[in-house]
Order: C-alpha cells, then sequence, then structure tokens
C-alpha cells in the first residue's frame, strides 16, 4: 500500500553532512509516523530518528541527538534525515521506515509497516 525511497546517501569525510530523504508513494493517508533506521555490516538494524506525520514528537537514539535533525513535509509525501557533524560510526545502510496509521513516534522497528531499500552512507576517519 505504501511505498518508501531513500536517497541521498553517499561518501563523506568525518565532520561532514549528508541530508537524507524518503519518498513515499501509493497510500501515503496511512502513514502515521515515520522513522530512520541504520544497519552497519555484522550489526542489527538499529533506530535513529522518528518523528509523526505532523512533525511533531521527534526521538532520536542517544548516539545521534544534537547531530541529526528529522523532518517531515506531507503535502509532498517526504521525509528527510538532516544529518551533521558525521562520524566514522554513522557509516551504515540507512532505511527509511513508516507506521501505518498509528501517529506516534517509535523506536522499535517492530512497529513499522513500510521500509524502503536502504541507501548508504559512509563516513572515513
Amino acid at each position: 500500500q505504501v511505498q518508501l525511497a531513500e536517497s541521498g546517501g553517499g561518501l563523506v569525510q568525518a565532520g561532514d553532512s549528508l541530508r537524507l530523504s524518503c519518498a513515499a508513494s501509493g497510500a501515503t493517508f496511512r502513514i502515521g509516523a515515520m522513522g530512520w533506521f541504520r544497519q552497519a555490516p555484522g550489526k542489527e538494524r538499529e533506530f535513529v530518528a522518528a518523528i509523526n506525520r505532523n512533525g511533531g514528537n521527534a526521538i532520536y537514539a542517544d548516539s545521534v541527538k544534537g547531530r541529526f535533525t528529522i523532518s517531515t513535509n506531507i503535502a509532498i509525501n517526504t521525509g528527510s534525515l538532516q544529518m551533521n557533524s558525521l562520524k566514522p560510526e554513522d557509516t551504515a545502510v540507512y532505511y527509511c521506515a513508516a507506521r501505518d496509521f498509528a501517529p506516534y513516534s517509535t523506536s522499535e522497528k517492530d512497529d513499522y509497516a513500510y521500509w524502503g531499500q536502504g541507501t548508504q552512507v559512509t563516513v572515513s576517519s
């Protein structure tokens, strides 16, 4: 019912910035909240940030607080993750995800019904 597509990943140096985008299509009215997760090789997929459909109640993993900012623009069915002061440990495939109707931010990956295919972020030291 909902399709998500991430973009904006790339190779940067430590201290640089990247802005990831998540374009939603299909039955976008079903999206109650969206989140970002990341997965490094050999690691579990971990929570990064989440926000409700109206752009409120943003939550962040402790590892990215103060550096990353999540936002939404429901009018154009797009979410964004602004990543500043990137560190090598931020290197991972980043995935956007959307909840089905429930308008509540959550850090639990099992709460998300729809997922993008991921975009690679690599931060060199």
